[in-house]
């Protein structure tokens, strides 16, 4: 008899109603055919491309995503302080100053006996604003949660790779996964690493590829050519779903097997 797991989703940045659709007409599918337990999902985009509300909030979670990580842009939508501040199914990076509102991790009761679920929310701070350290963040709050939680699942909200890659080793053995955001570029690098974490850089972006990490190319591009503003405005076309299974092992809360999820496959033609 095989082992039990159990399996998580973590769906990478949702943009914008482009994104907030694909995941409403997609995700209680693939949890179906993935026999998913718990569906984890960055939303720090899922307004308008910036932000997030209470009605995409609303949106993600009947679809069947049960809790809503941040990052640098969940405060981007002043009229969503209200709800950052009181629910406890939306979390924001839990390294940013003491007295900073909401809550930066939770403990989610899990299906079929299996017990709880840490999830933690943190924010690096290479080529990002000078907040308190991740590393030092993940000491303390593995402290609070050690007695109350099997799992521990960590969405690492960073711009640099090697920061991502070294909270990975620092933690290893300490969380069931780690799993990178806010590139909105999926790597190639999904891994168990030797002590039993579950690793991938970044799960990548859930929303309009025909884009610049789900932004209008005319604005994207003419911000850098001319070196000045322009409107932040939300693509529409070319949308996928990008996740990341891990599959846990009950009784150790370690990672057993990771797999990177992208529908639909790019057209990539033929060599």
């Amino acid at each position: 008899m095989a082992a039990k797991t159990l399996k998580v989703m973590f769906i990478g940045d949702v943009i914008g109603t482009p994104g907030l659709k694909m995941v409403g007409l997609m995700l209680k599918g693939f949890i179906n055919a993935h026999q998913i337990d718990f569906v984890i999902c960055n939303g720090e985009n899922a307004h308008n491309g910036k932000g997030l509300s209470l009605d995409a909030l609303n949106q993600l979670l009947e679809s069947g995503v049960d809790v809503v990580t941040g990052g640098n842009h969940t405060w981007s939508n002043f009229n969503f302080f209200d709800t950052l501040k009181t629910h406890p199914k939306v979390l924001r990076p839990l390294n940013y100053p003491k007295g900073t509102y909401g809550r930066g991790f939770g403990i989610y009761p899990l299906p079929g006996g299996l017990g709880n679920i840490a999830v933690v929310n943190l924010q690096g701070r290479t080529f990002m604003y000078p907040i308190d350290c991740p590393f030092r963040t993940a000491d303390w709050v593995l402290k609070q949660v050690k007695d109350q939680a099997r799992f521990v699942f960590v969405d690492f909200h960073a711009e640099a790779t090697a920061e991502k890659i070294a909270l990975g080793w620092y933690l290893d053995g300490r969380v069931s996964a780690l799993i990178g955001t806010h590139t909105h570029v999926q790597t190639a690098d999904e891994r168990i690493l030797p002590k039993g974490t579950g690793y991938c850089s970044d799960a990548g972006m859930t929303g309009p590829f025909h884009s610049v990490i789900g932004m209008q190319t005319k604005s994207a591009t003419d911000r850098m050519l001319y070196q000045t503003p322009h409107k932040y405005e939300c693509a529409e076309d070319d949308v996928h779903f990008s996740a990341v299974i891990v599959a846990l092992d009950a009784q150790t809360g370690k990672t057993v097997g990771i797999q990177r999820f992208f529908y639909p496959e790019f057209e990539k033609g033929s060599l």
